[in-house]
Formats: C-alpha cells, sequence, structure tokens
C-alpha cells in the first residue's frame, strides 16, 4: 500500500528558512507529478509548486523564495522554503500522482508550518 511521508515542518521567525520533504513508501508504482499544497487559516487548500517531466511550477506568491525538487529513483520530492513570511504559516501537504495499473493522486498527511513576525 502506497503512502506519503512527510516531515520537516516547524516554527521560524519571518525570513526564515525550513525544508519540507515527502516520502513515498510502497512499490510497483512509477511518479508522474509532485506538488506542494497548503492549507492556511485565511483561505481553503492553494497550490504552492508542482514539479514534473515538463520542470517546475509556482504559485505567484512564492516564486523566487520557494523551491520544489525531486529525486525519483527514491519516490521523495523536498520544499525549499526561504525568506518565509507569517502568510506562509499553514499545513503544507505534498501530493504525487502515482501510476500503477492506474493512475491516482496519493496525499501526506501535513505538516506544519508556523512563522512568526
Amino acid at each position: 500500500q502506497v503512502q506519503l511521508v512527510e516531515s520537516g515542518g516547524g516554527k521560524v521567525q519571518t525570513g526564515g528558512s525550513l525544508k519540507l520533504s515527502c516520502a513515498a513508501s510502497g512499490s510497483g508504482f512509477s511518479v508522474a507529478s509532485m506538488a506542494w499544497y497548503r492549507q492556511t487559516p485565511a483561505n481553503q487548500r492553494e497550490f504552492v509548486a508542482s514539479i514534473d517531466i515538463n520542470g517546475a511550477t509556482y504559485a505567484d506568491f512564492v516564486k523566487g523564495r520557494f523551491t520544489i525538487s525531486r529525486e525519483n529513483n527514491k519516490s521523495s520530492m523536498f520544499l525549499q522554503m526561504d525568506s518565509l513570511e507569517p502568510e506562509d504559516t499553514g499545513i503544507y501537504y505534498c501530493k504525487m500522482e502515482l501510476v500503477t495499473s492506474w493512475v491516482r493522486d496519493y496525499w501526506g498527511q501535513g505538516t506544519q508550518v508556523t512563522v512568526s513576525s
């Protein structure tokens, strides 16, 4: 059974950095795409960044501050977050589109990021 496990959240001050990780356990699948979303107190779950064979895509509010990366052979992905702002506070979720006999999205459990002013 495939599971996504996240790590790396925490508390930082404005201007600080955090690196989130997400790893898929299990076997018998390939990764089509990977993405990060976040749930902030003010908003519904929103797109942060994604990466696939065509490259990386970012939400406007994180461009130049966040970097998404992946390790295909380990089915892992990362989100390097720099210049963090209080508005970045929220629960961050990873999502992977995995291909087995079908294509399906899997979500991580979420990790809390808190940025204090």
